[in-house]
């Protein structure tokens, strides 16, 4: 297939490492371009003036924008219920901790999940991912973390597997068993992390079914000594750690993360100077959420803070049913822009190539580069690329393509 007439490539580059400070804001293009698919493989773009005659099918995209698909990096996307009841307890003045205080939040969800069967489970999640699709998204990590025991949580990460074996984009799996405390353990923390370490993390590893381990370190939640010794064991099953960091407190999250390697450390809104020059200097990258601050009415991380230090962002957006009921990444990248004073250039490399990165998959998706998929998103004919985030009200994807195929 050759698609011709293309008004603006976008993102064509091959970083070898995620964007950083000036660099992000760098998001290389071809104006009236070309870009030839074969087998489902970027194999030659360029401007049109340089394209010899061909013969193979075309399609015109004149007036179109073409740019990477999303690469969300951050999901919880297998879950059981919605959660408005607690939507409208947050309108009535009720914290996130207090609703979680009385049973709700990732208690509730849990055990919803715990009583819906696995099949009924992927069906859901299936029509969760198509949609995002259709947004635009051709990458995304799925965690667990709403079983909070044996049998539910290896129920979620199959849910994954099964996911990742029938649809055809890069899919990650992260355990997240270290989500909260469930109910019957509350009064035996220490029974519920032997649970996660000598029951749940050896059988997560015999049947193959996460490549990350998780831990929500927050006050209430797990606290830095507990995310430390789950990473640590979750490593030794051969599991890359990443973090829930700093969402509701400055919980110490970040730099345990980074201790222990972390490919990502996400949330943020609540850091310090510290926390960032910790990032700066690391290679632990900020994935940010900024719907989900947006939904509980937080501050939202403090990206240009981070960006002018040199840290390494990705934009992600945390889709569950308590905090962030939304994979729509065309909405986020306007937030970004709009509340956290992103470019439109630096919000589309942190949702494209950053987000691979974030996912250990950019050397298959995340930009325009010969021999990575054809994932693509082609936007309706639009004036510029500022006007995507600057029309958030309007669907501006025409269409998406995946691994060279129309969707």
């Amino acid at each position: 297939m050759l698609i011709i007439n293309i008004k603006s490539l976008v993102g064509i580059h091959a970083p070898s490492q995620p964007l950083r400070g000036k660099d992000l804001d760098v998001l290389p293009s071809i104006e009236n371009a070309y870009l030839r698919v074969e087998n489902g493989v970027i194999t030659e773009f360029g401007e049109m003036a340089s394209l010899k005659s061909f013969e193979e099918k075309t399609i015109d995209a004149t007036g179109q924008f073409v740019l990477p698909a999303w690469c969300d990096s951050h999901t919880h996307l297998v879950f059981a219920g919605s959660r408005e009841t607690e939507f409208v307890d947050k309108i009535k003045g009720i914290s996130y901790e207090g609703i979680a205080r009385k049973g709700g939040g990732i208690l509730n969800s849990a055990q919803r999940l715990n009583e819906t069967s696995e099949d009924e489970l992927y069906e859901s999640a299936l029509l969760r991912l198509k949609e995002m699709r259709a947004m635009g998204t051709g990458a995304l990590e799925i965690k667990s973390g709403y079983g909070l025991s044996v049998a539910g949580e290896l129920k979620m990460l199959r849910v994954i597997k099964r996911l990742k074996k029938t649809q055809n984009i890069p899919i990650k799996a992260t355990f997240l068993g270290a989500h909260a405390i469930p109910k019957e353990y509350k009064k035996n923390r220490e029974g519920y992390l032997q649970l996660i370490e000598d029951e749940m993390l050896p059988r997560i590893a015999a049947k193959e079914l996460a490549d990350y381990i998780d831990v929500f370190c927050e006050k209430g939640f797990f606290d830095t000594t507990e995310t430390k010794r789950i990473l640590e064991a979750g490593k030794r099953y051969g599991l890359r750690p990443k973090v829930h960091a700093n969402q509701l407190k400055n919980s110490g999250g970040v730099q345990v993360g980074i201790a222990c390697g972390a490919i990502s450390v996400d949330h943020l809104e609540s850091i310090g100077d510290e926390e960032i020059e910790a990032l700066a200097s690391s290679k632990t990258i900020a994935t940010l959420l900024p719907s989900a601050a947006f939904f509980l009415r937080l501050p939202y991380p403090p990206a240009r803070k981070l960006i002018e230090s040199n840290a390494a962002i990705a934009l992600a957006t945390d889709y569950n049913p308590g905090s962030s009921p939304s994979g729509n990444m065309p909405l986020l990248i306007a937030m970004a822009c709009i509340q956290m004073k992103l470019t439109p250039e630096e919000a589309i490399n942190a949702a494209t190539i950053n987000g691979a990165f974030a996912m250990e998959v950019a050397n298959e998706v995340g930009s325009i580069t010969i021999g990575k998929k054809a994932n693509l998103i082609f936007t309706k004919p639009i004036p510029s690329l500022a006007y995507l985030p600057y029309s958030f009200g309007e669907n501006l994807i025409d269409n998406i393509m995946i691994n060279g195929k129309f969707q």
